[in-house]
């Protein structure tokens, strides 16, 4: 952690601001640092000479600080922080509020420190935080009035009173940290210099975030994705809101909203995204004291058959399995239960095994080849002291390099057998099922930690064609072009219908009888979305009615719309929709990780099954591939109910020429490829509607 090592390990801490006035900021961060800082707390207030029994500066410039820790009105913290940079202090921690999330003012106050930051390539944290905790230097610089107790989990916040919650709530279950980060306003440092720094720490084994956002969602992903190679990183994002609330001009701008995307990009970077503080934690704590486990089967332990039972079930809803015992284990089991007890997992001791029963039985299925983790659930009986199953389990699990999960099922009689486990690193419960949950995340870490990285596919395409197509809207007086822009996908090799647009009843002829069979035609107007709505879609026209049906088409759409503008009407091959399955292929621009596709069941059903899957571009192959098996629909595509599956690699080469596509041009906003008909023989993007930004182009 050497860029910031001066923040959470600094020799000399100047409190600017200190004061020993009760009930105030200034006092509370600078006890809190001499309760338990290994270096100089060095006050700092013009209006005192001494503070604390120590000597108080009027300024932080002589102070000789490494550390500056600021809580003055919000007016002065510019000054203060220009001061600390200018005496070379590299470490600024901005406690004072009144900034960004203050209106207008604030604002230009904020955007000062960022300056002033950039200009001394300043670490700075907040403003409008609580400070930051390190314990293995004993370092306090917040206003909590707990302090943590020492452990190896990262945690940062974006709610300071969030983590004062957290040390209270954490100080009566055992739960140590490392370092604590209240981000504040994160005007400087933000999640993404704190997971690449705690990444690099050979003391933090866990980093664990409450996001309210992700400032820069791309490089968030990239620095996640190096990191959670070797360290879990595992976030609550609060804020969810109902993806698509807003209007939008496409499908994919309707379904894939802001949720999607952070789902798409924290998934794609291996941070796990859980739903509760609660599981944050106890996820957490399983992953700092817990080994990864080595096989797919878990072994349930228990004195009690419903408990048992539940725990089943929870596993059975879980990524891992109930292991099957083998013979020889079964064969063991007979030695050291009565005959009463089940030898089949789960594992039934019954109801008077005492600890010893206990670490006998589970002792044996931890030697079972098949068992890669282990539960033990235990109910308060009178021949069972939780006290002794403690000792016993930590005894039998020191000589496993095994996860296990303990499920204490009690009240206050548990409460000193579970203290006895937390010092050993050993989790316990009382639900069952969450003991399986907590297990579980160690399968999907594991998984993520061996996951290999792709590069995404480079396909030759023609991009000036596809910039000059994108240019027309220049030329409208709106911004979404619709199946006139065909040509666009044809540029980035995602195959079309033979056809084209034509704007007289001759042309349609004439074009109706270049292509083999029957054909579909469509009303191209950038003012009617929906085309099948009102009736501007006909399928199966023959040449003889082309003509006619071109007429049609016109009337209808200037009987929905007098002044809709009327771009004339498309002559397209006809795709027998019966041969394959409709899928719709999309991307929308997400503020904070910018291109997101989405890939699904597509047709007029689009919206009502909202059958997709989403993934941050650009992707590789094997994501590509991921977003079919991501779908419930994918067995339509592979051949359910008797039907020929249909080409999937053209599916996934489509979604990556898509992404492409969308990379290559930020000015794409929103497109739709729906239907995109997959078939056994390939695939045909049959309609096409985006909306471009023409000032990024």
């Amino acid at each position: 952690m050497s860029e910031l090592a001066g923040l959470f390990a600094p020799q000399c801490v100047a409190v600017v601001g200190a004061t020993e006035r009760e009930g105030s900021v200034g006092r509370a961060v600078v006890r809190n640092l001499l309760a338990d800082f290994e270096g100089e707390v060095v006050p700092v207030n013009p209006r005192f000479d001494r503070l604390f029994d120590r000597e108080c500066h009027d300024s932080v410039a002589g102070t000789g600080a490494d550390l500056a820790v600021v809580a003055v009105p919000a007016e002065a913290v510019p000054g203060v922080v220009e001061q600390a940079s200018e005496a070379s202090i590299e470490n600024v921690v901005v406690i004072s509020a009144g900034f960004g999330e203050a209106g207008p003012e604030g604002t230009d106050r904020e955007e000062r420190l960022v300056d002033i930051a950039e200009e001394y390539d300043l670490n700075l944290v907040g403003p409008n935080s609580i400070g930051v905790i390190s314990t293995p230097s004993g370092l306090n610089a917040t206003f909590s009035p707990r302090n943590a107790l020492d452990g190896s989990i990262s945690f940062m916040s974006q709610s300071g009173a969030y983590i004062t919650a957290v040390l209270d709530w954490a100080a009566d279950r055992n739960l140590g940290f490392k370092d604590i980060v209240s981000l504040g306003n994160k005007a400087v440092l933000d999640e993404s210099d704190f997971v690449a720094a705690w990444g690099d720490d050979p003391e933090t084994d866990v980093v664990l975030g409450y996001l309210e956002g992700i400032r820069d969602g791309r490089r968030f992903m990239e620095v996640a994705r190096e990191v959670t190679a070797e360290t879990p990183v595992l976030a609550v994002k609060s804020g969810r809101t109902e993806a698509g609330a807003t209007a939008a001009a496409s499908h994919t701008g309707a379904i894939a909203g802001s949720e999607a995307a952070y789902d798409a990009g924290l998934d794609q970077s291996g941070v796990i995204r859980v739903d509760t503080g609660e599981e944050l934690f106890e996820f957490g704590q399983m992953l700092a004291g817990q080994p990864l486990p080595e096989g797919e089967g878990v072994a349930v332990v228990t004195n009690a058959g419903g408990p048992g039972v539940m725990a089943t079930d929870a596993i059975g809803d879980a990524e891992a399995e109930l292991a099957p015992l083998g013979e020889s284990t079964r064969e063991r089991l007979d030695d050291v239960l009565p005959a009463a007890a089940s030898r089949r997992n789960p594992v039934d001791v019954i109801g008077d095994a005492d600890a010893d029963r206990f670490g006998a039985a589970l002792e044996v299925v931890l030697d079972d080849p098949n068992v890669g983790a282990a539960v033990v659930i235990a109910c308060p009986t009178a021949t069972l002291a939780f006290e002794s199953l403690a000792d016993t389990l930590a005894a039998v699990t020191g000589d496993y390099d095994l996860p296990v999960a303990a499920c204490l099922m009690g009240g206050e009689s548990t409460e000193a057998a579970a203290a006895t486990l937390a010092d050993v690193g050993l989790p316990s419960y009382f639900d069952p099922a969450r003991a399986v949950r907590s297990l579980d995340v160690l399968f999907e870490y594991r998984e993520i930690r061996d996951r290999t990285y792709e590069a995404p596919r480079t396909f030759d395409v023609d991009r000036e064609a596809a910039r000059e197509i994108l240019a027309t809207v220049r030329d409208r007086s709106d911004n979404r072009l619709g199946v006139e822009a065909m040509d666009l996908l044809e540029a980035y090799g995602i195959p079309t219908p033979e056809g084209r647009i034509v704007d007289s009843p001759r042309a349609a002829r004439e074009t109706a009888e270049a292509i083999d069979g029957d054909v579909v035609m469509k009303i191209v107007s950038p003012d009617i979305l929906h085309k099948t709505d009102v009736g501007g879609v006909e399928v199966g026209v023959a040449d003889e009615d082309v003509a006619d049906i071109y007429e049609t088409l016109v009337t209808r759409a200037r009987n929905y719309q007098q002044d809709a503008r009327i771009l004339g009407v498309q002559v397209q091959e006809m795709v027998d929709l019966g041969a394959g399955v409709e899928t719709i292929v999309g991307a929308n621009r997400d503020p904070q990780f910018g291109p997101l596709l989405l890939f699904g069941l597509g047709g007029v059903f689009v919206e009502v099954f909202e059958d997709t899957a989403t993934r941050v571009a650009p992707v590789s192959e094997r994501e590509a591939a991921g977003m079919i098996d991501a779908i419930d629909s994918a067995p339509l595509l592979r051949g359910a109910r008797g039907r020929t599956p249909v080409d999937e690699a053209a599916v996934v080469e489509t979604i990556g020429r898509l992404s492409q596509l969308v990379t290559d041009f930020p000015a794409i906003v929103e497109l739709d490829i729906n239907p995109l008909v997959a078939t056994p023989d390939g695939v045909a993007a049959v309609d096409l509607r985006l909306t471009v930004d023409p000032e990024t182009l």
